[in-house]
């Protein structure tokens, strides 16, 4: 008599890029939303009464030392914090404001960008059944933006509440594909990589990666890749809400009698 045997459940956890995952950004000019950043924490600072000079100085001043960091960053892999840079600037200038403040003046800085991210209506519900279901969710993103900017943004659409787990490539080594950024986020939801989903948009950053390391790769659909074909055994969905539906057809693959 054969003994049939019942395997375990194969996806524990799921872990999910931002950009174009999480949060829909769609495309847009770097250079606008950066004037409108600039503008926008310029005004908060004169009316906090900071002597910070002509917009245009300022503007200018900062987009170039961004951009020098942005440079550095594509050659070594390695993001930044670009809050703690604008910072270290700003006092540098003779600018001193509170914690509080500082973290408005970040704010004011990404709120143009934020202003054009969307999540997808039923997001939040698909979270949610993941969650109740007993999966493990987080986060692991590409960004030199601060997690107070990104973290205020996914809690204006209700969506932080479902990731305790939260890694940002500025707080990490080496950023996305790099092996260690994804075992820090599998350490931390403490499951090993053949029981967590990985779920982005891009196919170098996310997919092959994720595949690499033994994980479940899903693609969302983006801008990001049109037009691109997966590698084999990469799972699609076009909205995340396709997602509990996804996962349980794959755990039920797993558990099926042997």
């Amino acid at each position: 008599m054969v003994k049939h045997v019942v395997k375990e459940i194969k996806i524990r956890a799921v872990l999910f890029d931002l950009g174009e995952t999480l949060l829909d950004f769609g495309r847009f000019s770097t250079t606008r939303i950066f004037r409108a950043g600039a503008r926008a924490s310029h005004a908060y600072l004169r009316s906090l009464g900071q002597r910070v000079g002509p917009f245009e100085w300022y503007c200018w001043k900062n987009l170039l030392i961004l951009r020098l960091r942005v440079l550095v960053s594509s050659i070594t892999g390695n993001d930044f914090d670009a809050f703690a840079l604008l910072q270290r600037v700003g006092r540098r200038r003779g600018i001193t404001l509170t914690d509080e403040q500082w973290r408005e003046f970040a704010w004011r800085w990404y709120e143009p960008l934020g202003r054009l991210g969307r999540v997808q209506p039923d997001t939040p519900s698909a979270l949610a059944v993941l969650r109740d279901a007993g999966l493990k969710l987080g986060i692991v993103s590409n960004t030199f933006v601060n997690r107070e900017s990104l973290e205020r943004h996914m809690e204006q659409f209700g969506i932080l509440e479902y990731f305790p787990v939260r890694v940002y490539s500025y707080e990490h080594p080496r950023r996305k594909p790099y092996p260690g950024i994804f075992q820090r986020a599998a350490e931390l939801v403490g499951e090993p990589f053949e029981r967590i989903a990985f779920v982005g948009d891009r196919i170098d950053k996310d997919i092959l990666p994720a595949l690499r390391l033994g994980m479940t790769a899903i693609l969302k659909t983006a801008y990001t890749n049109a037009g691109k074909s997966p590698p084999r055994g990469v799972h699609r969905i076009t909205h995340l809400a396709d997602l509990p539906v996804l996962i349980d057809e794959l755990n039920a693959a797993a558990a099926c009698c042997g």
